[in-house]
């Protein structure tokens, strides 16, 4: 069997299997049932939420006989067409990346193409990722086609920029907003996928991954593969911190706690301890970030509101987590969290191309601490 990396050998072949979409699958699945399909659909939302997925799987469904009777909206994943498909055959499903396909000469092969009829399929699919990308002539040129398509025809635009579409092409289209994961349900996805590998992995090491991957599905399953590609049986925190060059929220608090005493001296010896034990500056100015934002927000909830705010924006973090969290906020005004986010962040954005990386950090934390003293 072909060694397919975990996001695709785990990618969704049906609408029942995608993650956290529920409001998108609604209403592509009512609209396959009363056979109402639109012909133009526009996919918006953050890389790794499943857009390009999601469309496969519309293209399976709009072409698949089980869906043709209107009882069902579920490809059924066995039949030549939704085989040709998920194989990457079909001569009817056209995917383009504008990314680099992004000029008018493509767009008037794919005009040329539209006019045929489908090889096998009732409908030509095309797919056309991350369509922000396209140039102003590809733009006007895709226009002409989306306002007379041919009825055997669907585009499915994807982009993760809605900002650099042209109104004239978001009108045209059905749109739809792809949310990130929320904490838990990635976390379950993880161990989904861990128990189908045979793999034992922690709870804090699954629910650290899913903390990096930013509640993006894709995202979080390559790490889990980057992860599992030690062939340990058996997977710990802290062998999940070693390979992601991350830092345990425990370095955090301890870096906070720092801040909290005014002790320079003892931040700029933690920063360099961590960056010499090999762990990512930048991902420990990202932990930081999200901490003190964390902090920022939390502060502005009233005492009622603490468990609704705390699942909002901290449903990882235990009641110690959040009882020190509440206790370490109380030093702060909320003019000193904001200062620390953009300086935090300004910080983040500097460590990459820093002579040496710990100079960012250090320099925020002589700003802040070092500065109050004159």
């Amino acid at each position: 069997m072909e060694n397919l990396v975990l996001y695709r050998k785990y990618r969704p072949r049906s609408f029942g299997e995608v993650v956290n979409q529920s409001h998108i699958i609604k209403t592509l699945t009512n609209a396959i049932v009363l056979g109402k399909t639109a012909h133009a659909y526009l996919f918006t939302g953050p890389r790794g939420t499943g857009k390009t997925t999601v469309a496969r799987i519309l293209a399976k469904a709009v072409n698949c006989p089980s869906t043709s009777s209107g009882h069902s909206y579920e490809p059924c994943n066995k039949c030549d067409n939704c085989e040709e498909i998920n194989a990457g055959r079909s001569l009817d499903l056209i995917e383009i990346d504008a990314a680099s396909n992004r000029g008018i000469d493509e767009i008037r092969e794919l005009r040329e193409g539209i006019k045929f009829s489908p090889t096998r399929l009732k409908y030509k699919v095309f797919i056309i990722d991350e369509v922000h990308m396209l140039t102003r002539e590809a733009f006007n040129a895709l226009l002409k086609t989306l306002e007379e398509p041919p009825k055997h025809a669907i585009f499915i635009l994807a982009t993760t920029e809605i900002h650099k579409m042209p109104q004239t092409i978001i009108s045209r289209c059905q749109r739809f907003d792809f949310h990130k994961l929320i904490l838990p349900d990635l976390v379950e996805r993880l161990k989904f996928i861990a128990k189908e590998e045979k793999i034992k992995i922690d709870q804090a090491a699954l629910e650290l991954i899913a903390l990096n991957a930013d509640g993006g599905v894709r995202d979080a399953e390559s790490l889990l593969g980057q992860v599992m590609a030690m062939e340990d049986k058996e997977i710990t925190l802290e062998e999940v911190q070693t390979i992601l060059g991350t830092v345990d929220i425990s370095a955090v608090v301890s870096m906070v706690d720092f801040i909290v005493k005014k002790d320079a001296a003892g931040a700029i010896v933690f920063i360099n301890k961590i960056a010499e034990e090999g762990y990512d500056l930048s991902q420990f100015a990202k932990s930081l970030i999200n901490y003190f934002r964390k902090m920022m927000i939390l502060k502005t909830a009233a005492e009622s509101q603490i468990n609704e705010f705390k699942n909002l924006v901290a449903p990882e973090f235990t009641q110690e987590q959040l009882k020190n969290i509440l206790e370490q906020g109380q030093k702060f005004s909320a003019t000193d969290l904001i200062k620390l986010v953009r300086l935090f962040i300004d910080a983040e954005n500097q460590i990459k191309s820093a002579v040496f990386p710990q100079l960012p950090l250090e320099l925020v934390i002589v700003e802040i601490l070092e500065n109050k003293r004159t």
